[in-house]
C-alpha cells in the first residue's frame, strides 16, 4: 500500500511544467521556466508562452536538486530556467542533457538511480524512468522530439514521488508501476499538446483522460498535474482535468497544487524551509561543483 504521509508534501505548482517540492529535507523543483509572455522560434515553427509564472527565481529560495525531463525544448527549460541552472548544486536530466549542460548536470539512463544524502541523515534515492514524448516506438519518437526522463524518489520512510516528464506512453507507466507502484504522488504532465506539423497532430504529452488513466495504473493516492497551463499549444486544461478524473471516479486523487504567492503561506513556508540553507555535505553532485 501507498505509504501515510503523501498529504505531507505540498508541491508548489508554478506554472507549465514547473513545481517545487521538498522531499527528505532536500528541494525539489521541476522543468524550471520562468520567462515572461513572449514567442520562441523551434525547429519546424514555434511556441508561445501565453501567461507569466507564479513565481520568479529570487522568491524560490533554495533549491538543491532541479529534475529536468530534457533541456531542447523552451517550453520546459526557458531563458530564465537556463540561468537558473547556475545556481543549483545538481541537476538531473537526460544523458544528452547531461552532456550538453556540462558542470552540475547528471544525466540518467532508464533505470539508473543516484543517492542523495539528506540533511538531517538517511538518504534519498532518485531513479530515471522511461518517458516518450509522442506516439509510437521511442527510438524512432527520439530521433523528431528528442531524449525525455521520468523520476521516482524513494526513501526509507518517504513516501513514493513519481515526475512523469514529457511522457504520452501509458506503456512506460505500465513499466514504472510494476518496479515502484502504488506510488503516493504523482506528478503528471497534461495538456494534452500537440503540433499539425508532428505526428500528424498526434498528442506528445498525456491528455486529460490519459492522465486519469495513468493515476489508475500508478494505483497513486494523489495526482498533482503540471503542464497543462501558460503555452498556447496546450489544448486541454484545468477544466478537463477535473471532468476527467470526475468521470473515471478518481476526483477525490487529483490535487491541482498549491498556487498562492510563495510570500504569505506560512503552512507551505514552514515546510519548504524557505529560509537557512542547511549544511547538505556529501551529497552527490551537491555542494562543492568545483
Amino acid at each position: 500500500m501507498p505509504g501515510t504521509t503523501a498529504d505531507h508534501i505540498p508541491v508548489r505548482v508554478l506554472g507549465g511544467p514547473t513545481a517545487l517540492f521538498e522531499y527528505g529535507g532536500l528541494r525539489f523543483l521541476t522543468d524550471p521556466t520562468f520567462d515572461a509572455p513572449r514567442d520562441y522560434q523551434v525547429p519546424g515553427g514555434g511556441l508561445t508562452k501565453t501567461a507569466p509564472p507564479a513565481a520568479v527565481p529570487a522568491d524560490l529560495g533554495r533549491v538543491d536538486v532541479v529534475l529536468l525531463s530534457h533541456d531542447e525544448h523552451p517550453d520546459n527549460l526557458d531563458h530564465s530556467g537556463r540561468a537558473l541552472l547556475a545556481d543549483v548544486p545538481l541537476t538531473l536530466t537526460t544523458p544528452g542533457g547531461g552532456r550538453r549542460l556540462g558542470n552540475g548536470a547528471r544525466g540518467l539512463a532508464d533505470w539508473e538511480a543516484v543517492t542523495l544524502d539528506r540533511p538531517g541523515g538517511g538518504t534519498v534515492t532518485v531513479t530515471g524512468v522511461p518517458a516518450v514524448h509522442g506516439p509510437g516506438a521511442r527510438e524512432e519518437v527520439e530521433r523528431i522530439t528528442g531524449q525525455v526522463v521520468g523520476f521516482v524518489l524513494t526513501g526509507e520512510g518517504l513516501p513514493t514521488i513519481y515526475v512523469s516528464g514529457d511522457n504520452a506512453s501509458l506503456d512506460a507507466v505500465r513499466q514504472i508501476a510494476g518496479r515502484f507502484g502504488p506510488v503516493d504522488t504523482a506528478i503528471l504532465f497534461a495538456g494534452a499538446p500537440r503540433f499539425s506539423v508532428l505526428f500528424d497532430g498526434a498528442l506528445i504529452v498525456l491528455d486529460s483522460a490519459q492522465a486519469a488513466e495513468a493515476c489508475t495504473i500508478l494505483g497513486a493516492r494523489r495526482v498533482v498535474p503540471v503542464h497543462y497551463d501558460g503555452w498556447a499549444h496546450f489544448t486541454e486544461g484545468r477544466d478537463e482535468l477535473v471532468a476527467a478524473f470526475t468521470a473515471a471516479g478518481l476526483a477525490d486523487r487529483l490535487d491541482l497544487g498549491d498556487r498562492s504567492g510563495l510570500a504569505g503561506h506560512p503552512g507551505l513556508a514552514d515546510h519548504l524551509d524557505l529560509a537557512g540553507h542547511p549544511d547538505l555535505g556529501g551529497h552527490v553532485g551537491l555542494g562543492d561543483r568545483a
